[in-house]
């Protein structure tokens, strides 16, 4: 899953903890890469007893990891930004190169 904002691929860290965060946008999981950590406008969802945008997006539900105060998620189509543009292509893409599945 690329970086929401800037659509960078993360890689896998040398050792320790990945310095990429988890945040919920829409009521959708996205990851948000090092420099993009740093933009004040992330605009990401905020918990609604705390105000904590620590929150992850699971099973149909949005937990706060602030405050564990837990809502249910927006279904994917009322989701405002339920995908990613261009995804879908991409995965295809790598199937058929994988598979060697020939485009026609």
């Amino acid at each position: 899953m690329p970086c929401f904002r800037c659509g960078a691929r993360q890689t896998d860290p040398v050792r320790g903890a990945s310095p990429w965060k988890r945040g919920v946008r829409h009521d959708v999981q996205v990851l948000i890469c090092p420099d993009c950590q740093r933009a004040h406008d992330l605009d990401l969802d905020t918990c609604a007893t705390c105000g904590s945008t620590a929150m992850i997006c699971r099973l149909g539900e949005v937990e706060c990891r602030s405050c564990g105060a837990v809502r249910p998620a927006r279904s994917r189509a009322q989701a405002s930004s339920s995908s990613v543009p261009g995804l879908a292509a991409e995965v295809e893409a790598a199937l058929n190169r994988v598979l060697g599945r020939v485009r026609g």
